[in-house]
């Protein structure tokens, strides 16, 4: 009678020519793994590491900025961008010693350092802020054509109110009323709910577009009545 099953034996010696012909592969996954395993805990803690290597610089240079030792905070800076070129912590030290030289009128030596955080940031929007202070300081430098180059509308999505207004600005300080007009009524329109965007101040807005001869309430956009119960009159 033919046997439907295999003996011990013949599972036992199955066994082993199956180990023989897999044992490389097997253990070749179990070190893969356990080499994967172990790099990604390697690179929590050395990210950890960093991100607190980097917030105690950014300490050291606070205190310096604090104390006006401007010396100081350039080494401590070199050290961050050396170390640390994308870190949070080097952007937010490059726009402190940035609004330190304005502060101090030292416009060319604060360009550098908004312009790359408005090229190097990951945060768009941290981005757009070094953007909007760059342009801030070209126009202090006189220099509109920049400013309207740099700043474009389309490509601003929620700061597009404070793109217009600045664009608005240099329009004014070129002597294009017209612009001018142009821009500020866009940054009106663009900002319908002031609670939307409060480093839009719709006042002085309306105020510089009536400087160029602007009507504030063309820029505002009218509001529907509501609509009358049945039976109302």
């Amino acid at each position: 009678m033919v046997e439907d099953y295999l003996t011990d034996r013949d599972q036992e010696e199955a066994l082993r020519n199956w180990w023989r012909e897999n044992w490389s592969w097997i253990l070749g996954g179990i070190v893969l793994g356990l080499a994967l395993l172990g790099g990604w805990q390697y690179w929590k803690v050395h990210t950890a590491n960093q991100s607190a290597e980097a917030a105690k610089l950014y300490d050291e240079f606070h205190g310096a900025i604090d104390k006006k030792d401007l010396d100081a905070a350039n080494r401590t800076l070199g050290t961050l961008v050396a170390d640390h070129k994308k870190s949070p912590y080097t952007q937010q030290s490059r726009l402190l010693l940035a609004k330190q030289h304005v502060e101090d009128g030292k416009y060319d030596e604060a360009l550098p350092l908004l312009r790359a955080v408005a090229d190097e940031s990951a945060d768009t929007e941290l981005a757009w802020v070094a953007r909007l202070r760059v342009a801030r300081v070209l126009l202090q430098q006189g220099k509109h054509d920049e400013v309207l180059s740099l700043l474009n509308p389309e490509k601003a999505g929620a700061f597009g109110p404070q793109v217009r207004e600045i664009r608005g600005d240099a329009q004014v300080a070129k002597g294009n009323p017209e612009g001018a007009r142009a821009e500020y009524a866009a940054a009106l329109t663009a900002n319908i709910d002031p609670s939307a965007d409060r480093s839009i101040d719709r006042t002085l807005l309306e105020m510089k577009l009536q400087d160029v001869g602007g009507d504030k309430k063309a820029a505002t956009p009218e509001t529907k009545p509501e609509a009358k119960a049945e039976g109302q009159p």
